[in-house]
């Protein structure tokens, strides 16, 4: 009996066992096809843009790492030295080595080296371009979010909002609010912050939309209006996710504002650009290690006080 159930399965079996067998070539046959042509259109690009450089991309490859002849100080100390304004010994009145001239004083003797000081506006920006993106987030978090919002049309504009915020890179609206303001540190501090609106937004009221609704119907029920709604029986849901998010932008910021210098936005990162443009390495690479410094001691910062503010329980939960 068992013998006549297995001779009766077997067909079954083959039958499943060669319609398996066609799938996976079927499928394998595809993804090589997928492959060839995503390679094809990979070498026709990368042939494309090599035609279109004038430089000619492949013709200039050999020189790739012909930078590093000037990016080499003459001593090693000149780093340090143009770290922190010290005089350098091999000044001989060019700006290449005149690394006491930038300094700031303070207090009679007592100065900041100038590449802190422009840290320390690259990092203002950040912060003040952080609490900007913050505080008009979250309103409008809660009008587009679908489960609070007091009605369709005021999600559906807020969501297109954040969406319209965030389409266009920081360095876009940079270069336009700097040809509007002029450059400085003004134009930057609105680009990030607008982009960091939509883009801390869009996480805001993905959070709101996964909070418990039985606080908000209670509140409801008892008489509550939108507004103390939001207050009592959604703020306290939301509010440690939304500090670990904003945190974390303000870690993506502080490299948002550096990069910003690029564009005349003020900063470090324009007298970076201008440093390497002019093949100044000691100086280049002084401000390169204070950035590197910078963003390593603003990481561990922010997870520090995220770990400090919301617990590692919320943390590990998003990670």
């Amino acid at each position: 009996m068992v013998s006549s159930a297995v001779s009766h399965a077997s067909p079954v079996v083959h039958a499943v066992h060669t319609q398996w067998s066609r799938m996976i070539a079927t499928r394998r046959l595809y993804t090589g096809l997928g492959l060839l042509l995503l390679a094809y259109a990979f070498v026709a690009s990368v042939q494309f843009a090599d035609e279109s450089n004038a430089g000619h991309f492949f013709d200039r490859l050999p020189h790739l790492f012909d930078f590093t002849s000037w990016l080499m100080p003459r001593e090693w100390s000149d780093v340090w030295r143009a770290l922190f304004d010290l005089p350098s010994l091999h000044d001989t009145g060019t700006e290449e080595y005149n690394f006491d001239v930038g300094r700031v004083y303070v207090w009679g003797s007592v100065y900041i080296p100038e590449y802190f000081e422009l840290m320390f506006v690259t990092l203002n920006v950040a912060l003040v371009a952080t609490l900007i993106s913050f505080f008009v987030a979250v309103p409008l978090s809660l009008l587009a979010a679908q489960n609070l919002s007091p009605s369709r049309p005021l999600c559906f504009m807020a969501r297109r909002v954040l969406e319209f915020l965030r389409a266009f890179p920081t360095i876009v609206i940079a270069g336009l609010f700097a040809a509007v303001l002029s450059i400085g540190p003004v134009a930057a501090i609105i680009a990030v912050s607008l982009h960091a609106i939509g883009a801390i937004g869009k996480q805001f009221y993905e959070v709101a939309e996964n909070i418990d609704m039985k606080a908000h119907e209670g509140v409801g029920a008892v008489g509550a209006n939108w507004f103390e709604r939001m207050r009592f029986a959604v703020l306290p849901q939301v509010l440690p996710n939304y500090l670990s998010y904003g945190l974390l932008r303000f870690e993506i910021n502080v490299r948002s504002s550096t990069i910003l210098g690029a564009v005349g936005a003020g900063g470090i990162g324009e007298e970076l650009k201008l440093s390497i443009s002019r093949g100044f390495g000691a100086k280049t690479l002084a401000m390169m290690l204070l950035l590197f410094l910078t963003v390593v001691a603003v990481d561990q910062f922010s997870a520090w006080l995220r770990r400090r503010l919301i617990g590692d329980e919320i943390i590990h939960q998003h990670v």
